[in-house]
C-alpha cells in the first residue's frame, strides 16, 4: 500500500507540470532563479495568472520562494522533476 502512495505523489507532481505555461515557468527557473513580475513579462500573462500557476507547482512541492524584500524569489527545488526537465528538453 505504501508503493501506491509514493505513485500517487509521483503522478501528481507530473499532473501539476502538465501545463504548457508551468512547464515553461519550471524549465526557466531551473536555469535561473525569478520573482513574479519577470516570469509574466517572459511569458505575456497576466500577474494573476502567473500567479495562480505558481500556487500550484508550490502546492506540488516542485518550487519554493524565498522573500527577498517586497518580492518573492521562486526556484525549483525538487530533484526528479529538475531530471524530468532534462529528459524532455
Amino acid at each position: 500500500m505504501e508503493d501506491a502512495k509514493i505513485y500517487e505523489q509521483k503522478a501528481e507532481k507530473i499532473k501539476a507540470l502538465a501545463h504548457p505555461h508551468r512547464l515553461c515557468i519550471v524549465k526557466g527557473l531551473i536555469n535561473k532563479k525569478c520573482n513574479v513580475t519577470k516570469i509574466q513579462e517572459c511569458l505575456n500573462l497576466p500577474q494573476s495568472t502567473v500567479s495562480q500557476h505558481l500556487a500550484k507547482l508550490k502546492a506540488a512541492g516542485i518550487i519554493e520562494g524565498k522573500r527577498n524584500g517586497l518580492e518573492i524569489c521562486y526556484s525549483v527545488v525538487d530533484k526528479d522533476i529538475i531530471n524530468i526537465i532534462s529528459v524532455l528538453f
